[in-house]
């Protein structure tokens, strides 16, 4: 079960680490025609936070689900424009998230109804605040290891990440700030049963069913 205080809004960051850069390559072509200079957000609204053991049914149409391990700040007290020294002083603790998105084509465009359906975020319960720099993210599919992810590759660490973050909006009490995804993550069908873990922050479990017609 999430725990009380993970109450807010949780916030994705893309493009926050080395091999998802490699991966997508050049952007300095259009639309962007350069690289951003600050961390891209995007949302994932309260209807798609669940806790560890839940079911996550897919959207309508939708076969297979992206599972992206990744680790989220769970925010303790308000943060705006703190420093990297301090930034970790405004977080009560870590949370193992799978940030779950439908398979798209586009990378450019706002992918909203690929990443915000229900239930597209399970979330642990709240551990205490460690380096993640040492830690290694495991994905399991149906018992099968299919990607084991280091965090020591995040292009900003998490009090960096929050520092440029809150350098221009402001991170409430219960909010969480997932520290990236990779793109391209392995990829789970309706049926799979899924688990996430890393050394010192336990595991997270839920399985993948098929959406129920209305």
């Amino acid at each position: 079960m999430i725990k009380q205080h993970v109450r807010g809004t949780a916030y994705g960051v893309i493009l926050n680490d080395a091999v998802s850069v490699q991966k997508i390559g050049s952007l300095e072509e259009a639309p962007y025609k350069g690289a951003p200079k600050a961390p891209v957000l995007y949302i994932k609204p309260a209807n798609t936070r669940v806790g560890c053991g839940s079911t996550v049914n897919l959207p309508q149409g939708a076969h297979s689900v992206e599972v992206a391990a990744t680790v989220g700040l769970v925010i303790g007290q308000a943060a705006a424009r703190v420093t990297a020294a301090d930034a970790l002083g405004h977080v009560s603790g870590l949370v193992l998230a799978a940030d779950l998105s439908l398979p798209h084509a586009s990378y450019y465009r706002p992918a909203i109804k690929e990443k915000c359906f229900d239930g597209a975020l399970p979330l642990s319960s709240v551990k205490p605040l460690v380096d993640i720099a040492g830690l290694t993210l495991v994905t399991e599919i149906d018992g099968e290891v299919v990607d084991r992810r280091p965090l020591n590759d995040l292009i900003r660490q998490p009090a960096q990440l929050l520092a440029d973050v809150s350098e221009w909006m402001t991170l409430n009490a219960g909010d969480v700030l997932l520290v990236g995804v990779r793109y391209q993550a392995p990829q789970a069908k309706a049926g799979s049963a899924v688990r996430l873990s890393a050394e010192g922050l336990g595991s997270l479990n839920f399985t993948i069913a098929q959406g129920v017609a209305a």
